[in-house]
């Protein structure tokens, strides 16, 4: 105990002679002198000639006619032009070589306690800059989605290009990588495991890969800032380098290069106009794709497109999918679709389904595709979905579901039976609360309407119905012979607006 106290005493002694002296051989004080706002410029590359140092102050606590401007620590020949505003020349010896010099000022003053001392600032003398990076090629330039099963999933790529710097000139080259759509919207910076100045390998984690999308693969190449960092005006980036290399695509799961479009197939459009789902024919199937136009974005996108009827792991729909539509902000996607690997277990025939891009969602999102056509007590069983139509928020899904006719359809005036046609049975109206944002909620699937579905003599197929923004109405066409199991207003002979009773 007592070589620990004579200890203490030794360290208390030492500490008490650090506080009683400082760089200017005063006893530690605050500074009391002008509070510098900022200086011009910021900094200079290491080799220039003499230069004029502005440095300025706020009104409230500004210059005095005797402050000093200090180049660290030493006083410089110094021009009062105001109390705001001093000016001293830098001879080109003490910017000679890259470092980081320190600038404040000196107001002679008297008092205990008042040093004189404005606050510092930090003075760039750049050495070479960095080069600006290129990116020629990604291997690979894609990988399936793993959906929920991403934990253990990750996939190695390399980059190609020129001008790679290595870990040691202040952080070394970046290889990051940009969901463009969910869930990661900001870049994001790869573990590199080799590396070379024309070649870096980087790993991408499996949680970037969960839902079918396209990515930005970009190389950065850091700002040769004197003690690292990032650049803090015009100046340091003119004069420090680095930056950006051009883009190169990243597709998780299914591609959609190579598509064509669907004849008579109307297209959905979010609010802003920036997200269009739409249909198109690739392999001889078609397909709902939802593109990224970036209208009304001023940077940091890349147009894009990302397939909507595809399996958890990114395959494509194994048959004919249309009729998108898609809700103001362009998250939820219903369409129809006659694939059977979209969902487990789907049923067979056309469905409706609603698929989650997770756009603006949190990071946690994972892209989905759920079963609209579908219901507890078996109504829809054996039916087949089509129309569908969408609620602002995406929880309310309507559509029409066509029960088949039991036997063929004769026509007047020939030998022949006619087989019925897609439009035969019945065709039902229905919409489906998903629950979605909504707590205490159990999915269920309302009965709107019944009509007869026979198709006339032209063969002509009856529209669907359309769902307000809200879900709280509901119009209907082909009223005339419709049953309607809801309140109604009509609009026309032919059109009704259904009120749900607990929409």
């Amino acid at each position: 105990m007592k070589g620990f106290r004579a200890a203490m005493a030794v360290i208390s002694l030492a500490f008490g002679m650090l506080a009683g002296c400082n760089d200017y051989n005063n006893s530690i004080q605050y500074n009391t002198g002008a509070t510098v706002t900022n200086i011009s410029p910021t900094g200079v590359a290491a080799g220039s000639g003499q230069f004029l140092l502005t440095v300025n102050a706020i009104p409230a606590n500004g210059f005095q006619t005797n402050s000093v401007v200090r180049w660290n620590g030493n006083n410089m020949a110094t021009t009062f032009v105001d109390t705001t505003t001093l000016t001293a020349m830098i001879p080109a010896n003490l910017v000679a070589t890259a470092g980081v010099a320190h600038v404040n000022v000196l107001t002679p003053q008297s008092g205990t306690g008042n040093n004189g001392l404005s606050n510092t600032e930090g003075f760039n003398i750049y050495g070479s800059p960095n080069p600006l990076p290129t990116l020629t090629s990604v291997t690979p330039n894609s990988a399936p989605a793993c959906g929920t099963n991403c934990a253990n999933v990750s996939v190695n790529i390399t980059v190609t290009g020129t001008n790679f710097l290595p870990t040691s000139n202040n952080g070394g080259t970046l290889v990051t990588f940009q969901d463009l759509l969910t869930p990661l919207q900001q870049p994001a910076a790869l573990v590199i495991s080799k590396f070379s100045s024309t070649q870096i390998t980087a790993a991408i984690p499996g949680t970037y890969l969960a839902n079918n999308d396209t990515a930005m693969i970009v190389v950065v190449n850091p700002p040769n800032i004197p003690g690292g960092g990032q650049c803090p005006n015009q100046t340091c980036l003119a004069l420090a380098g680095g930056g950006y290399s051009s883009a190169l695509n990243f597709t998780i799961g299914t591609g959609v290069s190579g598509s064509s479009a669907v004849a008579e197939e109307t297209p959905a459009i979010s609010q802003d106009g920036r997200y269009v789902a739409y249909a198109a024919q690739q392999s001889q199937v078609n397909q709902i794709l939802l593109k990224d136009t970036c209208v009304g974005v001023t940077n940091g996108c890349t147009a894009s497109t990302r397939m909507i009827s595809a399996a958890p792991d990114g395959t494509a729909g194994n048959a004919d999918s249309h009729d998108a539509v898609i809700t103001p902000d362009g998250r939820y996607v219903a369409f129809s679709s006659a694939a059977t690997n979209l969902v487990e277990g789907a049923p067979s025939g056309r469905q409706v389904y609603l698929h989650d891009t997770c756009i603006g969602a949190a990071n946690s999102c994972k892209s989905t595709t759920t079963l609209i056509s579908t219901d507890p007590d078996g109504s829809l069983t054996g039916t087949e979905g089509i129309l569908p139509t969408i609620s602002a928020t995406g929880r309310f899904v309507a559509f029409v579901a066509v029960t088949p006719s039991a036997t063929p359809k004769t026509t007047v005036g020939t030998k022949a039976n006619v087989a019925s046609t897609p439009n035969s049975g019945l065709r039902q109206v229905f919409v489906r609360d998903t629950c979605l944002g909504a707590a205490n909620c159990t999915p269920k699937t309302t009965r709107i309407s019944l009509t007869p579905g026979d198709a006339p003599a032209d063969g002509s197929k009856p529209a669907g119905p359309a769902i307000s923004g809200q879900a709280k109405q509901i119009a209907l066409a082909d009223g005339k012979t419709a049953t309607v199991f809801t309140p109604t207003v009509p609009v026309d002979g032919g059109v009704y607006l259904a009120v749900p009773k607990e929409q």
